[in-house]
Formats: structure tokens, C-alpha cells, sequence
């Protein structure tokens, strides 16, 4: 509920507010290996945002049938947050970039892998089977990978790169609305699989571990293929801040769901989640 309380306080922004006028102006002025990475990025974060708008539904659907109100409550914010960010993203290609075109060219075997293959099947795998260890292998790939590794990961080099060079300023100011639904996102997701962990012992600790294992070396992928085609790598990008940043959240979360594991589940530790992303 603490959660539900901040989404319906900082949650409620609207994309067609934000003004792209000096965004194009910045846009005509960059160089053609700068405008190729900032659309490869801002492709991988518009299909990544449609992807879990259609498949987050089976969590919530799993949640609700638990009778689990208050979760769900949240969770209803969930699914709207993530359809303004695809309403963002669109706007942005629409407005700034120069128009509609097929950006799938620039997602990698990586990116495919998790985003095309392993987040629809996570999530749909729960519409005949919600058990604790498949909702929890869900959890595992949407908010600790797609959302903790990648999405949260691309976010911060974005906005590195953007606000170095003092550009972009309608999507700057959208991404840094957009990272605050997402902490409230992984917040939520570190808090079910610590619960789920707690009360379904070491089965579904097992489970989680398994699959951690399995995707986080295709989202480190992500990264060495995202910039392999340059060189240089526009705006002096070095690909080791973008690892080291993911690896640092990942590992922190990690050890907070296997603490709750072998210490229990302790729901006030949702508040030290929310401190890792500016709020």
C-alpha cells in the first residue's frame, strides 16, 4: 500500500505534456553516429516497455486470484504506468526523430533472447501453472532482468549521456518521471520474490537462482552488443560504467530476496529497495 500511495502521488504525469521542441532542434544538430546509438537505445526501451504492457497481465491476473487485494491494488498501476511509457517512447520516434520506420535492425541476439523469447514466456507460462516457483521465475525475468538489468541500466546511460552534453531536455525530463514508476516497479518485484522465497523455502529459492543464472549473462550481452558497432562509441560511452552499474543494483537485490530466505520476510525492508533509484 505504501507503494500504491506513491504511485497515485508521483505517478500521475502525462507524456503529451512534455514539450519536444528544443528536442528536435538538438536533434538536427547531432552527428549520424550520435543520432544511430540514441535510436538503438530508444528502440530497445520502446519495445521493451510494449513487451511488458502485453505481458504483465497474467501477473496480475495470478495475484488477484490469490486474493491478495493490496498487491493487486498496486499492481493495477503497474500496467498503466508501463502504457505511458510506450506512449512516451512513440511520441519521441514520432516527433523528434524523423517519423515512423522498423527499428527491430537494432535489437541484438541478446536483447531478442529476453525480451522476444523469455519475458513472454515467463509471463505466459503463468496462465495454466501459478504456482509459487513459476510466479516467482516470472518475477525473476521481468522485474530483475528486464527491468533491473536492462531497462533500469539503459535508463541511467541515457541520462548520462543526455545531461552531459546538456540535450534532449522534453525526453530527459520524461525518463526521469518514467525511472520513478520504475523503482516503484522493482521495489514491488524485490518485494515478491522475498516473500515468495520466505514462505516457499528451497524450492522456489531454487527456482529463482535458476533463472538469474540462465538470463543475466544474455542482459550483460545486451550491453557488449548494444555498442559493438561503434568505433568510437559516440559521446565517449564507456561500456564499463553501463556493466558496473547494472552489476551493483543486481547484486544488492539479489542479496535482499536470499536474506529473506534465511532471515524470513520483513515487509519495512521495501522502503530500502525505493532508496536505490532516486525517488
Amino acid at each position: 500500500m505504501r507503494l500504491f500511495e506513491k504511485a497515485k502521488r508521483y505517478g500521475i504525469w502525462n507524456p503529451s505534456d512534455i514539450d519536444f521542441a528544443q528536442d528536435r532542434a538538438d536533434w538536427a544538430e547531432l552527428a549520424s553516429d550520435e543520432r544511430d546509438l540514441l535510436l538503438r537505445l530508444t528502440s530497445m526501451f520502446q519495445a521493451g516497455e510494449e513487451s511488458v504492457t502485453l505481458d504483465l497481465l497474467p501477473l496480475i491476473q495470478v495475484i488477484a486470484g490469490q486474493g491478495r487485494l493490496e498487491e493487486e491494488m498496486f499492481l493495477t498501476s503497474f500496467l498503466w504506468e508501463e502504457a505511458k511509457h510506450v506512449d512516451l517512447f512513440r511520441r519521441f520516434l514520432d516527433e523528434v526523430t524523423g517519423g515512423r520506420r522498423d527499428l527491430a535492425e537494432y535489437h541484438s541476439p541478446a536483447y531478442r533472447a529476453i525480451v522476444y523469447e523469455a519475458l513472454p514466456q515467463a509471463m505466459g507460462r503463468l496462465r495454466h501453472d501459478d504456482s509459487a516457483a513459476t510466479v516467482a521465475r516470472a518475477a525473476v525475468t521481468y522485474n530483475m532482468i528486464v527491468e533491473g538489468v536492462l531497462a533500469e541500466t539503459g535508463y541511467q546511460g541515457y541520462l548520462t549521456i543526455l545531461e552531459r552534453r546538456d540535450i534532449l531536455p522534453g525526453i530527459c525530463r520524461g525518463v526521469r518521471l518514467l525511472r520513478q514508476d520504475e523503482s516503484r516497479h522493482i521495489a514491488f518485484g524485490v518485494h515478491l520474490l522475498s516473500r515468495l522465497v520466505a514462505e516457499g523455502g528451497p524450492e522456489v529459492g531454487r527456482a529463482v537462482r535458476e533463472q538469474m543464472e540462465a538470463l543475466l549473462p544474455a542482459a550483460l550481452g545486451v550491453v557488449h552488443e548494444m555498442f559493438s558497432p561503434y568505433d568510437p562509441i559516440p559521446f565517449a560511452v564507456d561500456p564499463e560504467q553501463f556493466l558496473g552499474f547494472a552489476m551493483t543494483q543486481f547484486e544488492y537485490r539479489w542479496s535482499r530476496i536470499e536474506k529473506a530466505g534465511t532471515d524470513g520476510f520483513v515487509e519495512s525492508d521495501l522502503d530500502a529497495e525505493e532508496g536505490t533509484i532516486p525517488p
